[in-house]
């Protein structure tokens, strides 16, 4: 049987002795082991034995030696170091050796089993060698003690020590009274006494305090009148207070009685050896300042004191105080002051008593106000230039932080600099006005913080000041949805670089939605939306920018709930009931709001019943037809929405038609009851079509009783899933947000593109919704990059796709301008279309393709691009010259269609038809210099037709648009069609059986005489109206001859006008290029105007000479048939000139697309000059058929002097040579208008206009004798009297010329004439490229 376990107890001692003889000392006997069983001291298991050999030496020296005692009973701890205490030392070792002493003993070391453990703690004044504490276990490792520092306890004895040991040494001031006199000498550190004095005591305190552990010396530092008072100082470790008094006694003893030193006074003077701390060093109101005092005397009674308060401090809520003694090593005590204030400075005193020990230290603190220095007030301009707010800390010290904030109606935030040298801080704003409201003040405050929790601010008050004074409207703007508001915003500053909108989340309001006009003093913007959503509520800002500076007015909007009137899905749209029958009235809504609705039918207002499904809201009426005052009727039954803004909206109408029972014959519950031949019209979401679980079925389903049935006619339904694409398209384009929207919109789209082409391949609804999707996006004005770009095409890839043709069809027997439509959205989203990457990107789709290429600065690069598709190919190029006429970073981009021919509108009057590839290229910016591109397309002609290019004019066919050839010719060559075209738009290639070759041989001819024909007009009419004016009093000496030459000088004079304007707007145009608009205008007025006063002349030298040979006895004089004549000549042409402009201008269908001349296929302007034309050749005629009848047979009493029957016969002649003239050339003029006309017509047209200056200098001026006669008098020119010529002078005619050249263009398109007179092209200039296509293509 075990016997139990036993409880073990160690406790190490240690003995210094001295010695002062050499010796060999076996200390066995006196260093040994014990173990104390119960009341004896026996030994039995010594947990160690330590054996020591000392060595004396012929001084006396001082040995230390541990002393380990084990015993069981931890009780005999206390009797044990009671009995150490009361020893007297020194001690003699044995009386026969007087030369070794033990001077102290003293317990260092305690062990008590602790747990399964034994702690091995020091006792004061000792402690574990740090090497102990390092190597071994202490029991400080719960509470996280750091490593390397000395402990005080360990977990086991260490086997081969060292033991606890002596901390280090402090020194104790101490004081001590003498009961004897004071002398001065006592003061005089030099005198006898004082030395006397000082080597007696010192001599006495050092046997006495030799027994102190640790002691190294004591040293008298002077002495105090009050009897004697002596100071001293004692470097030891700290004693025990039993120790101490201990070593007092021995000083009493050793000291000469004559000095009668008091016992009772000995008293520790309170000393600085505790290290006082404060953290910070630099304190600032408001932070939290930590005092410490540290001292090795090991105490937790600590104290602290304000000194200007002679007040103790207590644990409060701005002061804390907790004292402790670290690792048995240190005593530390902390205050710490939270938010310190003024009243806290002054000085502080930390106070450490142990028994009668006082250690105190103290320290002065200051609290200094934290000082920062800024400008209080600024004015900051809202130009976008960097404004800096500064503060500066009155103290240079390093802060922890330094912190800008800012409070006000607006924020404008920036950027903060901290200096730390200077303690200084910068907040550098820009105020870019886009949040800038004239006139606001924030309030910037800058916080400076220390690293203790001190915070000092600073408030900079910032008023912003906008470069203008921007006014907003002031009333505030609460609307129903559908409904419109504007707001306008006004500047009392003109001169700004641009006006525009935000909204609150900083999304700029696009152009379409805000007009600017600029005054002489100021400007106003207004932004207007026509439709408002609820998208509309929020904050706009007003923004008016100059350079750098903006200005800003805010303006919130309130938009209530209310459906629009499209969004009210009304059934039925019309139907029929008997005179005593009832039908079913709804209307449906996609929202549950709180709307009051009400159905109207005449004036008559009904209650409906409400009925939930889903999302969708119905409001139903049961209508019987007694509810009306008589029958049959037409009624039109309405439903009306009011919101709570008291805001109503009213449905479509319902058209309920009553009639008598007898004429019914179809009857159905859904679609409702029809006499024969009757049609209605249902939504597809309400008719008796399958319901799609997608979502409601749109478009409009129509029906016709036939019979005793209803057939449906027609079928414009759009399937579910599309029509909720539609739906959303339709709201994205009255978003604000629509730019944000619009890309993923698209991306959504195309991902849906399987789905899509389902539900097009038989529903000509769904696929006329696609393309209306495209055309509402292709709206929004946003950047189109290349990935929204191939969602587009994706989308026109499946709906173009051949299986989808078949759809096609049916959908443009219903509506034909959805192939144009689609071709224009084409266009729009390509004139969107921006890359960052200047190479060139390619898009390939089975069903279209498409190349674009980003102009970068640097030489030019040609532009060429090459479209293979399975059956057809094509290419498209651009030379260098003309890619110099582009600015940097513009932007080309090619779209080809290979089956887009099919559904784009054949030219079915010209019987022509497209047959290859359609190429649409667009630059942008859109240009306005003249441009010219080349395409080449594959030949499919199979019939022998000659190719024409051609490009699809939106303009044609009531806006529906068509193939047009203005601007282009083509070569044929091969397999190959090379078409050359002036314009950007779309192309291909027509085949006609009549297309004029431009490059033909009559052409070349037409053009040589018009310019021959044109020189010899002009010098020919240069030289009637010199002639007229050597030979003027000559021939003017009646009055028949004065009117006579006064009409021939205004024929040539408005002849050679005219010429001249032609000449003019030859160079305006040249080559298909049409370089200034309004100056084409000013040309064609004054070609109409001078052409007219041509044949207004010869109107009035007519009539002139019928009232002279008709109306004998009636004189009129000179002076009135001056003033009839000129308002005859130049009023009539000037009134229906300008008439004609002023009706046509305004709508720019004054002049043609191809030429300077009036407008033909518009607005039929060219008969403002062919009517009076043909009207005077005819007047003329029928005069001069009376006046030669006149004057072949005169009547009785008609007797015109000879002067004057000369004159008369002269007029007879030239009106009745020069008037056929003029027929005769206009009438070739009207042949050359009809398509196929002969080229003999051609070649007279031109050569009789051109020439006709000419004619009227031989025939008008040069034939007559008078002026002969004159001519030879003037120059005595005998030869000329007998050369008489008989011919009368040919009658003026207005030059037209081949239209090969610029020139002859102008004549030929007097009679509509363009190109080789194809008289309905048309030319597309850059004045009407917003109405042209970009599409190119060929036709059959």
């Amino acid at each position: 049987m075990k016997s139990p376990r036993r409880t073990m107890m160690s406790f190490v001692i240690i003995v210094i002795y001295s010695s002062q003889v050499t010796l060999s000392l076996n200390l066995e006997s006196i260093v040994h082991p014990l173990i104390l069983h119960d009341h004896e001291l026996a030994g039995e298991e010594p947990l160690r034995q330590k054996r020591a050999v000392v060595t004396s030496s012929p001084a006396a020296k001082e040995y230390t030696v541990d002393i380990e005692i084990s015993f069981e009973n931890a009780s005999f701890l206390e009797p044990v170091k009671t009995y150490l205490n009361s020893l007297t030392f020194p001690i003699r070792v044995n009386d026969s050796d007087q030369a070794t002493n033990i001077l102290s003993m003293e317990v260092t070391t305690v062990c008590r089993p602790t747990g399964n453990e034994i702690w091995c703690s020091c006792e004061t004044g000792y402690r574990w060698p740090q090497e102990q504490c390092l190597h071994n276990f202490t029991c400080q490792e719960h509470d996280n003690s750091p490593a390397g520092n000395h402990c005080s306890c360990l977990k086991g004895l260490p086997p081969k020590g060292p033991f606890c040991q002596l901390q280090g040494a402090v020194t104790l001031r101490m004081l001590v009274r003498l009961n004897v006199g004071f002398q001065e000498d006592l003061r005089n550190t030099s005198s006898a006494l004082y030395r006397s004095y000082k080597t007696d005591l010192e001599r006495a305190f050092r046997k006495g305090y030799s027994i102190l552990p640790g002691f190294e010396s004591v040293t008298v530092t002077g002495f105090r009148p009050g009897s004697v008072f002596v100071r001293y100082e004692i470097k030891t470790t700290t004693p025990s207070p039993e120790l101490m008094r201990k070593a007092n006694e021995q000083v009493m003893q050793n000291l000469n009685q004559t000095y009668r030193m008091d016992y009772n006074s000995f008293q520790v003077i309170p000393s600085n050896e505790t290290k006082f701390s404060i953290i910070p060093e630099i304190i600032f109101e408001g932070d939290t300042v930590t005092l410490m005092c540290e001292s090795e005397v090991l105490s937790p009674n600590m104290s602290w004191h304000h000194v200007p308060r002679h007040s103790d401090i207590q644990n409060s809520s701005r002061f804390s105080i907790y004292s402790s003694v670290f690792n048995n090593v240190t005593s530390v005590s902390h205050l710490i002051i939270y938010n310190i204030t003024q009243e806290d400075a002054g000085e502080y005193s930390c106070k450490l008593t142990l028994d009668i020990f006082e250690y105190e230290s103290r320290k002065r603190i200051n609290v200094t106000p934290i000082r920062i220095w800024a400008n209080e007030e600024m004015k900051v301009t809202c130009d976008n230039n960097p404004v800096s707010l500064n503060c500066c800390s009155e103290i240079n010290v390093n802060w922890s932080k330094i912190e800008w904030k800012q409070e006000g109606k607006i924020n404008i935030p920036g950027n903060s600099e901290t200096d730390l040298d200077s303690s200084c801080s910068n907040y550098i704003l820009k105020a870019d006005g886009t949040q800038c409201l004239s006139g606001t003040t924030v309030v910037y405050t800058c916080e400076f913080i220390s690293a203790h929790g001190a915070r000092g601010t600073k408030n900079i008050e910032v008023t912003f000041t906008s470069v203008a004074n921007i006014t907003i409207t002031p009333d505030p703007i609460s609307v129903s949805e559908g409904q419109n508001f504007s707001i306008k915003c006004t500047s009392d500053m003109s001169n700004y670089d641009e006006v525009y909108w935000n909204t609150s989340a900083g999304i700029k309001i696009y152009q379409r939605f805000f007009t600017t006009r600029k005054y002489p003093d100021g400007a106003e913007s207004v932004l207007t939306v026509t439709t408002s959503t609820r998208e509309w509520n929020g904050t706009y800002y007003c923004i008016f920018r100059y350079k750098n500076a903006y200005s800003v007015a805010t303006k919130d909007i309130t938009v209530h709930p209310l459906p629009l009137e499209l969004d009210i899905m009304v059934d039925p749209l019309e139907a029929a009931i008997s005179c005593k029958g009832s039908h079913y009235f709804k209307c449906c809504i996609e929202e549950d709001e709180h709307y009051k609705v009400t159905f109207q039918a005449d004036s008559v207002f009904f209650p409906p019943e409400k009925e939930v499904n889903g999302k969708q809201v119905c409001y139903i009426l049961n209508f019987t037809a007694n509810s009306v005052s008589w029958c049959p009727k037409n009624v039109d039954v309405f439903c009306h929405f009011t919101n709570a803004a008291n805001n109503s909206v009213r449905s479509l109408p319902m058209k309920l038609n009553l009639v008598p029972g007898e004429n019914i014959t179809c009857q159905d519950p859904i679609i409702g009851v029809g006499e024969p031949g009757r049609v209605i019209q249902k939504l597809c979401q309400f008719s008796n079509l399958p319901s799609s679980p997608g979502g409601p079925v749109g478009g409009i389903i129509t029906y016709k009783c036939v019979g005793s049935q209803w057939k449906v006619k027609r079928n414009d339904c759009i399937s579910a899933p599309i029509n909720s694409l539609l739906q959303l398209a339709k709201a994205l384009i009255k978003s604000p947000s629509q730019d944000r929207k619009l890309p993923s919109y698209l991306r959504g789209l195309s991902i849906s593109k399987d789905k899509v082409a389902h539900e097009v391949g038989s529903s000509p609804g769904s696929l006329g919704a696609i393309i209306n999707i495209l055309d509402l996006l292709s709206t929004v004005p946003i950047r189109v990059n290349s990935e929204m770009m191939t969602h587009i095409l994706s989308i026109v890839n499946v709906i173009l796709d051949k299986p989808i043709l078949s759809t096609w069809k049916m959908l443009l027997q219903q509506q034909t301008n959805y192939s144009s439509q689609l071709l224009d959205s084409v266009e729009r989203f390509s004139q969107a279309f921006w890359s960052e990457d200047s190479t060139i990107l390619s898009i390939s789709q089975t069903n279209v393709q498409m190349r674009s290429m980003i102009i970068k600065s640097g030489p030019p690069k040609p532009y060429k691009q090459v479209f293979v598709f399975s059956d057809l190919w094509g290419n498209v190029a651009i030379d260098k010259c003309q890619m110099e006429n582009l600015q940097p970073d513009s932007s080309i981009v090619t779209v080809a269609f290979p089956t887009l021919k099919t559904v784009l509108a054949p030219d079915f009057q010209r019987n022509n038809f497209a047959d290859s590839l359609v190429m649409t290229t667009t630059v942008r910016p859109q240009i306005t210099t003249p441009f010219r591109i080349s395409m080449t397309f594959k030949n499919n002609n199979s019939l022998g037709w000659k190719p024409q290019c051609v490009f699809w004019n939106f303009t044609l066919a009531n806006h529906t648009g068509g193939w047009d050839s203005s601007g282009c010719y083509g070569k044929v060559d091969g397999d190959s069609v090379f078409c050359s075209c002036d314009h950007l738009t779309s192309f291909s290639v027509l085949m006609s059986p009549d297309s004029p070759d431009p490059d033909s041989l009559l052409q070349i001819l037409l053009d040589i005489i018009s310019y021959i024909g044109l020189c010899f007009s002009i010098l020919s009419l240069a030289a009637c109206l010199v002639v007229e004016a050597v030979v003027w009093k000559s021939v003017t000496k009646n009055r028949t001859s004065y009117m006579r030459h006064i009409c021939i000088v205004n024929i040539a004079a408005s002849l050679l006008v005219a010429d001249i304007w032609f000449i003019v707007a030859s160079t305006i145009r040249d080559h298909y290029y049409l370089l200034n608009e309004t100056a084409c205008v000013a040309a064609t007025f004054f070609i109409h105007f001078f052409y007219l006063s041509v044949f207004f002349w010869m109107l009035t030298l007519g009539l002139m000479l019928f009232y002279r040979l008709v109306f004998i006895l009636h004189d009129v004089s000179k002076s009135i048939q001056k003033a009839i004549a000129f308002s005859l000549g130049y009023g009539c042409p000037l009134v229906i000139s300008v008439i004609t402009v002023g009706a046509t201008q305004p709508q720019e269908v004054y002049i043609r697309k191809n030429a300077c001349w009036l407008n033909w296929d518009d607005t039929k302007a060219l008969l403002a000059f062919v009517i009076p034309a043909l009207i005077i050749v005819v007047v003329n005629v029928t005069i001069t058929v009376v006046v030669i009848t006149k004057i072949l047979r005169p009547s009785i009493g008609d007797k015109p002097n000879k002067q004057e029957k000369s004159s008369l016969f002269q007029i007879t002649k030239s009106i009745g040579v020069l008037t056929p003239l003029l027929g005769l050339t206009w009438g070739f003029g009207l042949a050359t208008v009809f398509q196929g006309s002969n080229a003999v017509f051609h070649i007279a047209f031109t050569l009789l206009n051109a020439f006709q200056g000419l004619f009227i200098l031989l025939f008008g001026c040069l034939w007559d004798q008078k002026v002969q006669e004159a001519l030879l008098k003037k120059f005595s020119l005998s030869r000329w009297s007998s050369q008489h010529s008989k011919s009368t002078s040919l009658g003026s005619s207005t030059p037209v010329f081949s239209m090969s050249s610029p020139i002859s263009r102008r004549f030929n398109n007097l009679f509509g004439k363009t190109g080789t007179y194809n008289v309905s092209t048309l030319e597309t200039t850059s004045s009407s490229l917003e109405n042209t296509s970009s599409a190119y293509s060929l036709l059959n």
